[in-house]
């Protein structure tokens, strides 16, 4: 089974950030970041603490391929065919059809195999040695990974009162609330999938942990999955420019309005310790309109 050293760098740092502190109407000492866009491997982002776990799983079953699926610019499949790589596994990436740069630039550099639009198991049942790992990392196994880091983030935020994360298929919440309780983690649905809390309470319970008093705001999907909202976009201004952190539109940007909004409805009040989980997603900024527009305001 590959240690912790095989896919990632841990534990991620907790860094302060005053200035976003205080434009989200928070006071300077109120809110870290836990930089889990630091884990460093495929590009970075927080499925490799998923996948800590599940190619652990897989290759102690004696897999010798991992197949799974996702969005185009999928940061999960990008992660899943870089983990593989760095266990010698080969790798099949089943896509839903989609376009950009972006992840699907950092695929093919890792020579995954991509079809698109296919069926998975279907796929790996033409295999031998084949393992489907789930959409999203997303399982009671896969969020085990997330419980590491709520321990991470207690230590290293003693106090803390809220943890904001963004939610795409569930996983890294469920982990969250796990190791911290339902009532410290909100999270925020980006429109990933259909029913982020039913989602979320189902692996929690599977956890051997109470959903009772899961916190979610639904408020922040806008017009769609992968589609930026005007608060998204405000909050990667903010961000970039108060603190350096650079947010992606589909996932990150999303969850800091949704701490944006909960600011301003009260649900976390200044003074109270907050700590926003940035799960990373990089690349998936280069693949998205977005990035062509912003290029566009510095071109000559």
């Amino acid at each position: 089974m590959p240690s912790v050293s095989d896919l990632g760098v841990w534990k991620t740092p907790c860094e302060p950030a005053p200035r976003l502190a205080e434009r989200l109407g928070l006071r300077a000492g109120d809110l870290w970041i836990k930089r889990d866009d630091w884990l460093g491997l495929g590009g970075g982002g927080n499925k490799l603490r998923k996948l800590e776990h599940l190619c652990g799983e897989a290759v102690a079953a004696g897999a010798t391929t991992l197949v799974t699926t996702g969005a185009a610019q999928s940061n999960y499949a990008r992660l899943t065919a870089a983990s593989a790589r760095r266990l010698g596994l080969d790798v099949v990436l089943v896509l839903h059809a989609g376009s950009g740069t972006g992840n699907l630039t950092l695929d093919a550099v890792f020579g995954a195999e991509i079809v698109w639009d296919g069926d998975p198991e279907e796929i790996a049942a033409r295999r031998p040695g084949a393992a489907v790992l789930p959409y999203g990392g997303s399982s009671a196994v896969g969020a085990r990974g997330y419980v590491t880091c709520a321990e991470e983030i207690l230590e290293q935020v003693p106090g803390v009162q809220h943890v904001v994360v963004g939610v795409g298929s569930g996983g890294t919440m469920a982990g969250l609330v796990a190791g911290l309780g339902a009532g410290r983690v909100l999270g925020v649905d980006t429109g990933a999938v259909s029913d982020p809390v039913e989602r979320v309470s189902g692996f929690v319970t599977e956890l051997g942990v109470s959903a009772e008093g899961l916190r979610m705001r639904l408020d922040q999907v806008g017009p769609g999955y992968e589609l930026l909202t005007d608060a998204a976009r405000q909050a990667i201004s903010d961000a970039g420019r108060l603190e350096g952190l650079v947010l992606d539109p589909v996932y990150t940007a999303k969850a800091m309005a949704g701490l944006a909004a909960a600011v301003r409805d009260g649900d976390i009040k200044p003074g109270e310790k907050t700590v926003f989980v940035h799960t990373g997603g990089l690349p998936g900024l280069f693949g998205h309109p977005l990035a062509a527009e912003l290029a566009t305001l510095v071109m000559p």
